[in-house]
Parts: structure tokens; sequence; C-alpha cells
């Protein structure tokens, strides 16, 4: 068995760079990734992540790609979740990863299946999740653990989020990988408050290229509850699509130019976002790639988080 990479640890000599994808659905998707992970690893990433759908209902595939990311050169992080999921379960699934070379796993509850109340599982919470692997796997895996800035929308209130982030870290967590936000000042607050509770963990984080209307919408409202500034709410208006950019068959005259120059002041907007972290001295940027690498690259490229020599 190799040794176990600490991101954590590197974290705090330098920013990272990191990337996510997802595992396609399709047969086609699957045989596109490599070519994406390839280009992908041009920027040195120092690791990559993987989600995990609802129930493992993909775990298969989460499998084939951080098999992907190792053959490419850098570090698998898998998404993990308790949705569904029994102590027993648990234990297998992991120790599959573990025979996988998979050492690096973000501990999350997940999103609560449709129709259902609770995760179905043994476990209702990641901090359960964290102390778990913990108990069973002692230091074989490096956990990262979600934190929300804004507070997780099923949380009573940020300070009650808070706590339970300082919970996760008591239990075991190594970093934190940060949920959506593009509120810099509520961010700014969100990290003093953490470090006031006894938060020492690293903070990665989370960015979404803003290349499409809908889908910075849909990533906004549907699941994190983020406040949308200003400026971001000013763009989409501009360049609304009519009647909505939902709108499978819009009727706008201006449709593909008003993509186009959307997806042109996204990505200025996404490197602005991108340098006021930086400046804040987080320790890493993870970068959600959507599994395509060309919008990603020409953010890195005109952000200069990573020089080609």
């Amino acid at each position: 068995m190799t040794k176990l990479t600490r991101l954590s640890e590197m974290m705090k000599e330098k920013q990272l760079l990191s990337f996510e994808l997802f595992p396609p659905k399709t047969d086609k998707g699957m045989n596109n990734l490599p070519e994406t992970i390839k280009k992908l690893c041009e920027f040195h990433p120092e690791y990559i992540s993987c989600t995990y759908g609802a129930g493992g209902g993909n775990v298969g595939r989460n499998r084939e790609v951080c098999q992907e990311i190792i053959k490419a050169g850098t570090v698998p992080v898998t998404h993990f979740t308790v949705i569904k999921n029994t102590k027993e379960g648990i234990k297998e699934q992991l120790q599959n990863y573990l025979a996988d070379g998979v050492d690096h796993m973000l501990a999350l509850r997940g999103d609560i299946p449709r129709g259902e109340t609770t995760t179905c599982g043994d476990f209702n919470y990641a901090t359960d999740l964290v102390a778990f692997v913990r108990k069973e796997f002692g230091d074989k895996f490096e956990i990262a653990v979600a934190g929300s800035p804004e507070g997780h929308i099923a949380c009573r209130s940020l300070e009650a989020d808070i706590a339970v982030l300082k919970q996760k870290q008591d239990n075991g967590a190594d970093y934190i990988m940060t949920q959506l936000c593009w509120d810099m000042e509520q961010f700014k607050y969100w990290l003093d408050a953490i470090d006031k509770a006894g938060v020492t963990m690293p903070v990665d984080v989370g960015i979404m290229p803003i290349l499409d209307q809908a889908a910075t919408i849909n990533m906004a409202l549907s699941r994190n509850g983020c406040v949308m500034p200003r400026e971001l709410s000013r763009l989409i208006s501009k360049y609304w699509i009519f009647p909505n950019p939902f709108d499978k068959e819009p009727f706008d005259d201006a449709l593909e130019q008003k993509k186009a120059d959307f997806k042109k002041a996204g990505i200025e907007y996404t490197i602005r976002q991108i340098d006021e972290y930086r400046a804040l001295g987080i320790n890493g940027i993870h970068l959600y790639a959507l599994n395509k690498w060309k919008d990603v690259a020409e953010i890195i490229n005109a952000s200069g988080m990573r020089t080609m020599i």
C-alpha cells in the first residue's frame, strides 16, 4: 500500500488547485472522460474529486473514474454519502476503495431521497460517518467534509451549522471543502466565525464556473440556497433568454449570441471571484469542472493560477 498523501498538510504550505468531476451516465460520457482528465492534469492539480450518487446508484462508475484519475497521475478523492447505507455496507465499500488505491474521501450526508424524510440508512449525519470511518479505519483515509459559508439549508441557523462543522473536526475530519458561495462578505464573516469556534481545518473553496444561465440559477437555488450578488444577477438579466433560460424551446431571436456573451462575461466573473478568494489566503481552489476541460483551462490560464513551464 502506498503512503497516504496528506492533502491537508500540503494546504498548510501552499494554495492547492483541484477539480470536481461526476460519473457520466452514458458509455459515451465514460469514453470521453479519460481525455478530459488528461487535459485537466496538464495543470498539475493536487487532486481530483468524483461525486457519488445518492444511495450509491453509480458507485461502480465512481470507482471507474477514480481509477482513471490514478492513471492520469494525481490523487482521487471520492465523495461518499450515508444515504441508504448500512454500517456493514459502508465498511465493505470503503474496503473496496482502499483495495483500489483510493484513500481520500469527502464524507457527506447526501440528499434525502425523494419522498423520504430520513437517510434510509444507519446514519443521519456526516458527523456520524466521520466518526465511524475513524473508528473502523483509523488513519487509512484522509477525510474532507463539507462547509457551508451561508449555512446548510437544512440547518436551523448558521451558528448551529458551524457547531456541526466543529463536531466534524472533533470526530476526525482533516479539511473542509466549501459549498457554493458567491457572497464574499458572508464568506469573510464565516471564515472569522469558524476560527472563533475553534475550527482549524484548512479551507478548500468550491467554485462553479459561471457558464450557463439555467445551470447557475439551478445550482444557487435548488440545493444551496445561495445569495446571488447583484453583479451576477445583473449579468443574468443583461443576457436574459426569453421567455426564460429553462425553456427548452425559447423564442429569443438572439439566443446563440446571448449564450455566448453570457458565457464570456461569466468566465470573467469567475476569474474575479477566484482572485478574491486567493487574496483571502484560503488553502485551495476546487473548481467544478462539469466534466469539461476547455472552459476550465481558459479560466485557469487567465487567472494565472498555474504557469506552464
